[in-house]
């Protein structure tokens, strides 16, 4: 066995005050849900207008497909932020990485708000917006695991799932926040203003980011459990040449536990996208659906999120994270077909329904993630396994899942090809849960 769960809780004589707890896991959860906010308005925008506007061409489709490669390329950036922020954040801190993913992302928003159209300066619109997605997915990549970690490596013990949730409330908070301002935009706007500027005003709110990052540099303290495992290893390492590398480390010792963490989380991560930005691109240019009826049945959606995801994370605490992990796997894959049967009718109330159910299955799985990804390693190498196998399933989940069903769509002209594609990241996910854990029971009975 290459892992096993680890504590997260402090080692050292004094634990931390509620009043601090709460401060920090506060900063981490606004550092999420900013963050996400900021990398959830360009999924939107790719939707909506970006295809037209940075890759003209004479088909809707090929428009669409080039501004959602964009939106993967994010996706493939963000291992890269995870490697980066991974080894640094296990060598020097959660909270110095937390704070450069932080400004980071405020600053390739801004970008691209700020970025003139393919009309106006001409190929090098699209080839500056790539490069800023680029900057969007090493922030996010970087981001979640030290908000995680910040959150988690602060939780008082048996609140562990709990505390991490707050990290994940990040993601719906982010496409509420997101899909509101597209709807103001687009109601106070013509549709005209709206493709001229109107869709540049969600970006603009990335530079309140940079004032979030300002403040957790200067008032959030660095969590207890990294302190104790930096002061082990030190210990370790004084009479040792050597630098240590956690990547090294996880490469060498670890590398299975990060795809099984990867295999159990792409279906999660694929079914999101594709239902808040997958369906929303399909409901519109294919279904005839009002944008703004789409975007607010998203909006509803996630709302709901706020309340599941964190009640799933504290029933893991009570009855085990994989239990309650693999239920939202099992009803991701049950729920595939009927899904997209009832947005087929090209009713809104329908189409409600079905995102709303898959939304209940979504959040089962996210709510107790956090906390799982954090036990499978050991502090001092944490950060880097965390999130490389966040990240990978990201890239081949998240990143490639709307440009996948545009072209399962276009390749077979229905939309059962797109449930096909849920229940096979299912099937993988589950079958990575269930060698996690007959892991877990072999390291229970030694």
């Amino acid at each position: 066995m290459d892992t096993a769960p680890s504590p997260l809780t402090d080692t050292t004589n004094s634990p931390p005050a509620d009043r601090n707890r709460r401060k920090v896991a506060t900063a981490a959860a606004l550092a999420s849900a900013v963050e996400w906010y900021d990398y959830f308005v360009f999924g939107i925008a790719a939707a909506l207008v970006l295809g037209d506007l940075y890759f003209p061409s004479g088909s809707s489709s090929a428009g669409v497909l080039a501004a959602f490669a964009t939106f993967a390329v994010g996706f493939l950036a963000r291992p890269v932020g995870g490697i980066i922020a991974g080894q640094l954040g296990d060598k020097r801190g959660r909270k110095p990485m937390l704070v450069l993913a932080l400004t980071l992302m405020g600053l390739a928003t801004t970008g691209i708000g700020l970025l003139p159209t393919y009309e106006t300066i001409g190929i090098a619109a699209p080839i500056l917006l790539v490069l800023l997605r680029v900057a969007q997915g090493i922030a996010v990549g970087a981001q979640w695991g030290g908000a995680m970690l910040m959150a988690t490596e602060y939780a008082p013990e048996g609140k562990r799932g709990l505390y991490g949730s707050l990290v994940q409330l990040g993601v719906p908070i982010g496409v509420v926040t997101a899909n509101t301002v597209f709807l103001i935009a687009g109601a106070t706007t013509s549709e005209s203003a709206f493709a001229s500027w109107g869709w540049r005003v969600p970006f603009f709110v990335g530079i309140l980011v940079l004032v979030l990052a300002w403040y957790i540099h200067t008032r959030v303290e660095e969590t207890p459990a990294f302190r104790e495992a930096e002061r082990a290893l030190a210990e370790q390492e004084k009479g040792a040449d050597a630098v240590r590398s956690p990547l090294r480390t996880i490469l060498t010792k670890h590398l299975g536990t990060v795809f099984l963490a990867g295999g159990s989380f792409a279906v999660n991560t694929a079914t999101f996208y594709i239902i808040i930005t997958g369906v929303l691109d399909y409901a519109t240019r294919e279904l005839d659906m009002k944008r703004s009826a789409v975007l607010a049945v998203s909006l509803c959606v996630s709302l709901t999120q706020l309340a599941l995801i964190p009640a799933s994370a504290a029933l893991s605490d009570r009855i085990g994270r994989l239990r309650i992990y693999a239920a939202g796997a099992v009803g991701l894959l049950v729920w595939a077909v009927p899904m997209f049967l009832l947005i087929d009718t090209g009713s809104l109330v329908w189409l409600a329904v079905g995102t709303f159910v898959c939304s209940c299955f979504l959040s089962i799985m996210y709510g107790p993630q956090a906390a799982l990804f954090a036990e499978l390693f050991t502090a001092e190498m944490r950060y880097t396994g965390a999130s490389l196998g966040y990240q990978i399933a990201a890239v081949f989940g998240g990143g490639l899942a709307p440009f996948v069903m545009v072209l399962l769509l276009e390749v077979f002209g229905t939309s059962m090809a797109v449930s096909a594609y849920i229940v096979g990241l299912a099937v993988i996910a589950l079958l990575s849960i269930r060698v996690l854990a007959k892991r877990a029971a072999a390291e229970t009975v030694r």
